[in-house]
C-alpha cells in the first residue's frame, strides 16, 4: 500500500500539532494563557492543515493528469 504526501505529511503535522497542544496545556491550565489564545491556535493551525491537504491532493491530481498526457503523445 503507496501513503501519498498529501496523507503523509498532513498526518505527521497533526501528531506533532497534538504534541505541542499537549505540553502547551499545562501553561493554559496553569493560567498564563487565555482560552481564546490557546484554542485559536489549535484551530487555525488544524485549518491549515487541512488547507495543506486538498492542496497536496489537488498538486497529486495534477501532476497524474499531466504524466498521463505524456503517456499518450
Amino acid at each position: 500500500m503507496k501513503f501519498r504526501r498529501s496523507t503523509i505529511i498532513p498526518l505527521a503535522l497533526f501528531c506533532y500539532l497534538g504534541v505541542m497542544a499537549s505540553i502547551g496545556y499545562k501553561e493554559y491550565d496553569a493560567g498564563h494563557m487565555s482560552a481564546k489564545y490557546y484554542f485559536g491556535i489549535i484551530g487555525i493551525t488544524l485549518v491549515i492543515i487541512v488547507l495543506l491537504h486538498f492542496n497536496l491532493k489537488r498538486r497529486e491530481r495534477l501532476r497524474k493528469e499531466r504524466e498521463d498526457d505524456l503517456k499518450n503523445k
